[in-house]
């Protein structure tokens, strides 16, 4: 039986080759093009551009949207923070959507909550609303209480309460840099096709926090969120710009994007999926296409949200498996814009990428690992071929890794302490030697129940003080 299986891994070694090489080609190509469009995109933003917009009073008002549910652990200072952001016109809206833990009372507490009759008008669908509550200390800051229905449902009622012509989605465990809202919305004054923007999400863990404001940057304490801190630097340095440029960005992280709102109300708002962020840009796309309405989807590489990553793998494990299932279910959605020319490079580019290497990519790379130790156990690896896989599969993607986390400190200077980078730079070594082997097997399990709604809820901590880095 095993010599029958070495007959077809060896039969399959062509394709497993091509898929690395395709793999790894591609992010070393997508680093190359971030570097030269980021650091073209730095010289003409500066801070006293951002100055400049906001004295000359040529921005938009927004509504921030906060989904949250049993989230009483981070809610207060992820609050306090959007409260204090630097941005003339807007309003905060907090959706706890069903919670069954103290977040609706600590927002009632800290924030003097007391409820009003404001009528909503229900043009996207989401389940009842129970209460709505506005601030006595801060009169922008709503708080909508409602059934439980799940983050996009939570989404969608934050739409209809909204009074803005642009949102923003942020996730309750987050943290917005002073500025990064009008970094991300000044495109939006500039260029009026611009429909959805999103910025860079950064990993919070390990980092200073005082009244809901980062201080002081760190690499992260525990082994999973380094790993995770590697992913993020590169998937947003190299991946998120790269499809900026070739005008094919399908994701808008759901931690940090902003959107037009008559558009999403256009497409019905949120879909009820467990990858609700993916899966609304990718309508945006497919609406605008067959709607003939010009339009752009862009990264903005400056504006910063700091995210709490897990901290324990049941719930890290969680976590991937649901992006792997939303990427499915948003896929397989709008199936019809695959290689479809009508839908320009979004169809001919970027929906076939995410087919093939980020959908299947988990069964193919999974093939290679156990391929290479059934063959190896049997007696079937030449010297040849073993060089030939490692320098594939490991090292060329240690490299990368590498690459992006030292550009990365290059071009945005995040990390003042040189340990913190070569921390950073020891994990991006190690992540090809057992972490990124589970990730694999955990995405390929997706794979096979791509069909579950189950939302797969991570662990939180307190964010305050000293106490975001023990959640690392």
């Amino acid at each position: 039986m095993l010599h029958k299986i070495a007959e077809i891994l060896l039969i399959l070694q062509p394709v497993i080759f091509v898929y690395f090489i395709v793999l790894n080609g591609f992010y070393t190509l997508f680093t190359v093009i971030s570097l030269r469009d980021i650091r073209n995109y730095l010289t003409t933003v500066t801070s006293q551009s951002i100055d400049n917009t906001l004295n000359g009073m040529f921005y938009r008002p927004l509504s921030i949207l906060v989904p949250a549910f049993n989230e009483e652990k981070t809610i207060v200072a992820s609050i306090k923070s959007l409260l204090a952001l630097r941005y003339p016109e807007y309003e905060v809206i907090v959706i706890n959507d069903g919670s069954t833990d103290g977040t609706l009372e600590r927002l009632i507490d800290e924030f003097r909550l007391v409820r009003i009759d404001r009528p909503i008008s229900l043009i996207v669908p989401h389940e009842p609303l129970i209460a709505k509550y506005v601030s006595v200390d801060h009169p922008h800051l709503f708080v909508l209480d409602k059934e439980n229905g799940g983050k996009a449902d939570a989404l969608n009622a934050g739409i209809n309460a909204s009074q803005f012509p642009l949102f923003c989605s942020i996730d309750a465990d987050s943290v917005l840099e002073n500025d990064a809202l009008i970094r991300a919305t000044r495109l939006f004054v500039e260029d009026r096709e611009v429909i959805a923007t999103g910025g860079i999400v950064r990993v919070l863990n390990g980092c200073e926090v005082e009244d809901g404001i980062v201080k002081k940057v760190k690499a992260p304490r525990g082994l999973l969120a380094c790993f995770q801190s590697v992913e993020y630097t590169k998937g947003f340095l190299s991946g998120r710009t790269s499809w900026n440029y070739f005008q094919s960005l399908l994701i808008i992280s759901g931690a940090f994007g902003i959107f037009r709102k008559d558009i999403v109300m256009a497409v019905r708002g949120y879909r009820k999926s467990v990858g609700e962020d993916m899966d609304l840009v990718v309508r945006l796309h497919r609406h605008c296409r067959e709607n003939k309405i010009r339009y752009k989807v862009v990264f903005v590489p400056d504006p910063v949200c700091w995210t709490q990553v897990p901290s324990d793998l049941v719930s890290l494990l969680k976590q991937r498996n649901r992006w792997h299932r939303g990427l499915i279910d948003s896929l397989w959605h709008s199936k019809r814009m695959f290689l479809n020319p009508r839908f320009g490079m979004v169809g001919l580019f970027g929906f076939p990428y995410f087919f093939f290497v980020e959908t299947f990519g988990p069964a193919v790379e999974f093939l290679g690992y156990v391929g290479f130790l059934i063959l190896f156990l049997l007696g079937h690896v030449s010297r040849e071929f073993a060089i030939l896989f490692f320098l594939l599969a490991v090292l060329w993607g240690t490299w990368i890794n590498l690459g992006s986390i030292l550009l990365d400190n290059l071009i945005y200077k995040r990390y003042s302490r040189l340990g913190d980078i070569m921390k950073l730079c020891f994990f991006g070594l190690l992540e090809f030697f057992g972490y990124r082997q589970i990730i694999v097997v955990e995405r390929l399990i997706a794979t096979f129940f791509f069909w579950k709604k189950g939302w797969g809820k991570p662990k939180r901590r307190e964010i305050h003080g000293e106490s975001s880095g023990s959640a690392a």
